[in-house]
């Protein structure tokens, strides 16, 4: 049986919510960020936050890593290696994550030499 087609009322209003959901979560930290400007925890949220993504970043990119295939883990463990090493170096956090990235992939297309 043939399914009934859209109403367009219904996608139209379906729309217009989303949209001012959208709209409201993208204004409401500024909208409420003079009254935080001289919280503490505003503060450490900016301090603390940048490495608490990057961390969960990374637990999520290592926690697919086999340990019991081929390379035992040891591509990912060198690309983070090489990023950690670049951006204690340079403290450039583009440059790290590129190299980092370009090391990994190099090591997984061309292989460790065994």
């Amino acid at each position: 049986m043939p399914e009934a087609p859209l109403d367009p009322g219904y996608a139209v209003t379906a729309v217009a919510v989303v949209v001012a959901i959208t709209v409201t979560l993208r204004a409401l930290p500024f909208a409420v960020r003079g009254a935080l400007s001289g919280s503490a925890l505003l503060a450490d949220l900016g301090r603390w936050m940048p490495l608490g993504a990057v961390a969960i970043l990374a637990a999520y990119c290592l926690s697919g890593v086999d340990l019991t295939a081929g390379s035992h883990g040891l591509d990912e463990l060198v690309g983070v290696a090489v990023t950690v090493a670049v951006h204690r170096w340079r403290r450039n956090a583009l440059l790290s994550i590129a190299t980092g990235t370009a090391a990994y992939l190099l090591l997984v297309n061309v292989g460790l030499p065994t």
